[in-house]
Parts: structure tokens; sequence; C-alpha cells
């Protein structure tokens, strides 16, 4: 029965995915799950004769719970339904073959199961909430026909008071060759669709802000939001190979020192094998539970070194990385606890430096966090600000 639901539940995921998609998942539908459970039961007590009416209503369930589920993906997509409408019909008929010839099963396993597994997933999702083992489609199609939001486009109102743009990188149009340059990465900010919470986050940089604006992630993902950010330039040789430049590169050649920082294990998304490649001479690595404060203090060290060295330094922050909690209103609350506290430590820095040039911008919205927090914030539109 699992590998049923497993057939059922992944198959519409996989086929309908996007590189770079921002979906959290459960890996098995509850829903499907009980009822070829409830098939396994039934095929015990329903007389020889009566299993094709058995075997035709289990197919309608799986059939409409799967459509539903279906449904809940493509609407974060902003997809219509279109072809897909194909999936549900032949994955069901698929999950009903598979357990043509299994056993049947008791009503007291079945709901023991099926008590057992919800405990279970509630249970796990507390330790990795970024990987749920249950999808509950049905709850979740309800809530988003209640609520529909278009998260991908901007407001009028929110373009008539902020600049935006669809570069994806900022970077390269800010960094002053003439002087020291400080690129911030700020973990999981994204623009929320309140704007007077966005007044507030960006009253913690007040006094230094030269420039700020909203401009578009092609891509949810740290990693590539580092190297977007880093690019300098982009062409193809005589072979037609594509080939590039990196401002750490550039501003090696140009005689500074060059310094990456990052709350965390070098492993973590492999950095320890492109940040060097990228053009950064040191790279600073740590684990500890403040480890914006810790590297922000290593900034400071760099940047009291005498005047002649200059400084190119990137800095990848940690506090506000997901998962927070699985409880949207704790999730808030320690959100913006941390990213206030990030930007104020940035702001600091900041004035304390007023010869240097910060450029801090978000890597994405909060995308590992519940639905509903979720639910909050522009899609792949991030936040910059230049300082000094």
């Amino acid at each position: 029965a699992l590998v049923a639901t497993a057939l059922v539940t992944i198959t519409p995921f996989l086929i309908t995915f996007e590189k770079g998609q921002d979906i959290v998942r459960g890996l098995l539908e509850y829903g499907i799950f009980a009822v070829l459970l409830f098939y396994l039961a039934m095929k015990r007590l329903v007389a020889f004769r009566y299993k094709w009416i058995l075997l035709l209503g289990v197919y309608v369930l799986l059939v409409v719970i799967s459509w539903i589920d279906l449904q809940t993906i493509l609407f974060c997509k902003k997809q219509s339904i279109g072809s897909f409408i194909a999936i549900p019909l032949v994955t069901s008929l698929l999950a009903m073959l598979f357990l043509k010839d299994v056993k049947g099963v008791s009503v007291r396993y079945m709901s023991t199961i099926l008590f057992i597994s919800f405990f279970i997933h509630f249970g796990v999702l507390r330790i990795l909430p970024s990987q749920p083992i249950f999808q509950f489609s049905i709850p979740l199609f309800l809530a988003q026909k209640q609520s529909y939001v278009d998260r991908s486009f901007l407001t009028d109102d929110f373009r008539a008071f902020h600049e935006a743009t669809d570069s994806v990188t900022i970077t390269k149009y800010y960094v002053d060759s003439s002087r020291s340059n400080v690129v911030v990465l700020v973990e999981s900010w994204g623009i929320p669709m309140d704007s007077a919470m966005f007044a507030k986050e960006l009253a913690l940089l007040e006094g230094s802000i030269k420039d700020y604006g909203i401009h578009f992630r092609m891509y949810s993902r740290t990693r590539t939001a580092e190297r977007e950010d880093l690019l300098d330039s982009a062409w193809r040789d005589s072979t037609g190979r594509r080939d590039s430049l990196f401002m750490p590169n550039r501003f090696a050649s140009l005689g500074y020192k060059t310094s990456f920082l990052f709350g965390g294990d070098s492993t973590i998304q492999w950095r320890y094998k492109y940040i060097q490649n990228i053009g950064f001479q040191n790279a600073f690595w740590t684990d500890s539970a403040t480890a914006d404060v810790e590297m922000a203090a290593k900034i400071d060290s760099l940047l009291n070194l005498p005047d002649s060295v200059k400084q190119f330094i990137a800095w990848t922050t940690r506090d506000t990385r997901f998962p927070i909690s699985d409880d949207p209103v704790e999730c808030e609350n320690l959100y913006y606890e941390r990213l206030f506290g990030t930007l104020r430590i940035i702001a600091d820095l900041a004035k304390k430096h007023p010869n240097v040039r910060f450029i801090v911008q978000g890597d994405h919205e909060p995308i590992l966090s519940p639905l509903e927090f979720q639910a909050k914030f522009y899609r792949r539109w991030v936040p910059f600000v230049v300082l000094n």
C-alpha cells in the first residue's frame, strides 16, 4: 500500500517539476493511503460478485483525491490542468493493479496503521519540517481556494513606492572599485506582502542607505543567489562554450584582498568546491549558534586593517535559515526576531565603517516555512539595499 501510494503521490510532482521550484510536499498522500488500506480491508469482507463495485468505487476515490493533489501542485505554479488530467487516471489504475494480488487485511489492522502513521508523521515533522512524510491535499486545496493571492506579481501600489527590476544581478551595478566593498546575502529575506512590515525592515538600515529597491530571483536557492550576485560578466568563446568572470577574481587582479564568510560548515551545498574557483583567497566558516554576530566581528577585523589594504568581502548570513518552526505563528515571531537582529548587525557594521560600500540583499523568500507563513511573501522577489 505504501508503494502504491508513493506511485500516485510522487508521479504528478515529478512530471510537473521545474528547476528551482519551492514547493514543500509530503512523500505520501494520506487520503490515498487511507483509501488503499480500506480497499485491502474490504477485499476480505465483500462477496466476490460485488467486488467489481468495490473496485470501481475505490478507483473513483483514488482519481478524485489524486486530481485534488495535482491541483494543489498546479495552483502553486499558476498552471491549468490541461493534459495533466491523464496523470490521476493512469496512476490510480496502476495502483489498483499493483494491489491486485495483495492479501486483504483486517479493519482493526487498517485503523491501527492509519493511527500510528498519523502520529509518526507529526513526530518526524518536528525533526525534519522541510520534508514531511504525508501530504494532506484536501484541506490544503480548500484553503487555497478560499484565500487566493497571486504572489508572483507586485501590486501597482507597491511598485509606486519601491523601485523594482527583473534583473537577477544587482551587485555589479553598485560595487565601487575605488574602495572596499562588502556584499551581504541575507538568508531567507524576501519581500513581505505587508508593505508596513517591509518599511520596518528598511527602517533598521536608515542613516546609511544610498539606494534600495527590489529585484527578481530566477531560482529560489541560496547557492545560485551567491553566484548570481558575484557574476561580473559572461560570454562565449570561439568554440561557442560559455565562460564567465566573477567579481572576486576581478577585484583580486586589482590588488584587493578577497574573503568569503558563511555561518555554517563548508560542506553545506558543497561551498568548499566553488568558493575558491570564483576568486576568493580566504574563506571563513562557523557552526556557532551566534553565527551572524561572529561573522560580523570577523568582517570588522578585516576592515580595520590599514586603508592601503582594500577588501572585497562576501558574507552569507545564517540566523534566519529555515526550518525555524512548523507552527506558523511561532515561525513568524522567531523569523522577524532573527531577521531584525541580523539587519541591526549589518547596520551597525556599516555605520562603523562609513568609507566601505555595503550591498545587502536577500537570497529568496522563506521557502521552507509553513505554507501559511510562506504565503505572506511575494514569490522570488527580494530586497536590495546599498549602504554608504
